[in-house]
């Protein structure tokens, strides 16, 4: 299963940078870089704090495609 996640969409949404997310969530930018290419798996606190900031459950932000 691959993870898919709507974060960029988000920050467009929000006008919030990478760096901006970044800041919010208390990682580096490059793990905001790796969680849109779909190249890291967040922890449950990671994936919680993301959720959080764009108001939105866990489901819309991360899927798992078949």
């Amino acid at each position: 299963m691959e993870l898919i996640t709507t974060i960029k969409e988000n920050r467009a949404k929000f006008w919030l940078t990478q760096q901006d997310l970044a800041s919010k969530v208390w990682v580096r930018r490059e793990t905001i870089i790796f969680l849109e290419k779909w190249k890291y798996n967040p922890s449950l606190k990671l994936a919680i704090d993301i959720a959080k900031t764009f108001w939105k459950p866990i489901e819309e932000i991360f899927k798992y495609k078949k």
